[in-house]
Formats: C-alpha cells, sequence, structure tokens
C-alpha cells in the first residue's frame, strides 16, 4: 500500500534551516507530482509547495517562496523541502502528500520554531 514516511524535523531558532525528507513506497514515484502541505496549530491544512514529475517545475506558497525549495530524488523515491530562514510562523506538523489537499499524506514531522 502506499507509503510516505517524513523525517527531518525538530527545534529550530529563528532563522535557521531545516531539510525535511519524505520516503515514498507502494506508488511509482516517479510518475507523481508531491506535494507538501502543512498543518499550524489550531489551523487548518495549508498547502506548501508543489513539483512535478521530472522536478523541473515548482510551485510555492507565498508566504515561503524565496526561503524553501522543495526538490526530489526518483531514484531514491524521496521527496524533501530544504527550508531555510524560518519564522515563529513556520511552526507546524508538515506533510508530504500526493495531492495539493494533503487527503493522501503521511504521519507528519514537527517542526518547531522557537527561541
Amino acid at each position: 500500500q502506499v507509503q510516505l514516511v517524513e523525517s527531518g524535523g525538530g527545534l529550530v531558532q529563528p532563522g535557521g534551516s531545516l531539510r525535511l525528507s519524505c520516503a515514498a513506497s507502494g506508488f511509482t514515484f516517479s510518475s507523481q507530482s508531491m506535494y507538501w502541505v502543512r498543518r499550524a496549530p489550531g489551523k487548518g491544512l495549508e498547502w506548501v509547495s508543489s513539483i512535478n514529475t521530472g522536478g523541473t517545475t515548482t510551485y510555492y506558497a507565498t508566504s515561503v517562496k524565496g526561503r524553501f525549495t522543495i526538490s526530489r530524488d526518483n531514484a531514491k523515491n524521496t521527496l524533501y523541502l530544504q527550508m531555510n530562514s524560518l519564522k515563529s510562523e513556520n511552526t507546524a506538523v508538515y506533510y508530504c502528500a500526493k495531492d495539493h489537499l494533503g487527503s493522501d499524506r503521511g504521519q507528519g514531522t514537527q517542526v518547531t520554531v522557537s527561541t
């Protein structure tokens, strides 16, 4: 069955960086556009970024554009999210997903940006 396993979250100070990873299995990863979504405390799911099958086209939410970079390694069936210049408002559980609504997503990884 489909499995999406996120990792790489943690506690980081404002201005710091984290790199999230998502190991995918159970489907043809290289044929699937992929997404990162997040849920901040007390809020609903929010789309963060998207990448096409070949990794040549990417999209970002306005709030993260220029600071976050999505990428993928189809040989390793792995999706990444490099997050730089982190802010407190980026605190959330981050999920990789097969759709932009996050209805088919992993268990998530917690990112906490705090002093």
